[in-house]
């Protein structure tokens, strides 16, 4: 059985609550969020590496760390949502584990983030359609990397025994 599984997606997928739940299903395996780890590593949040270095550096740390988790044991990895677009990620990714994509359409993603966009800097100011519109665009962008997830679930159906057979079934 694999080692590491990455869960991807767009903002609001649930691979965050998906990883928790996981990682507490499954004997022995825990739980990482890729932005956390970062922050931890770096003692700054987010926000700050992105005000104070930029994307293109915050990519660069964000792509040193994960090369860093490929190599940990029984852990469940919740990437940022654009992870998957930069440097080799995917191939990293489907070669050191199972990359899962935890699919949902632009209207799902909205329904979920109405009750976290205070929490997401790149929400700031967005309502309605506005909303719709950028998750709309940023997903049509980022889902061609997405789909090079070794598997697809729909993350409106799969329930957390689907995902731990999928696991289990990859070897």
């Amino acid at each position: 059985m694999t080692q590491r599984v990455y869960l991807i997606g767009f903002m609001g997928s649930g691979k965050s609550t998906l990883g928790r739940w996981l990682a507490s299903a499954m004997d022995g395996w825990t739980f990482l969020d890729l932005d956390l780890f970062i922050e931890n590593k770096y003692h700054k949040t987010i926000p700050q590496i992105f005000e104070e270095r930029g994307e293109d550096e915050f990519r660069k740390m964000e792509s040193f760390c994960l090369q860093e988790i490929s190599s940990f044991e029984k852990v469940i990895v919740g990437a940022g949502g654009g992870t998957p677009c930069f440097f080799d990620h995917m191939e990293l990714m489907n070669r050191s584990g199972l990359s899962i994509y935890l699919q949902l359409s632009p209207q799902g993603i909205y329904d979920r983030l109405q009750t976290s966009k205070s929490q997401r800097p790149l929400l700031q100011g967005l309502d309605g359609d506005e909303l719709l519109d950028f998750i709309s665009v940023k997903l049509k962008e980022r889902e061609p990397f997405y789909k090079k997830a070794m598997l697809i679930a729909d993350a409106e159906k799969w329930k957390v025994d689907d995902f731990i057979d999928a696991i289990l079934k990859y070897a």
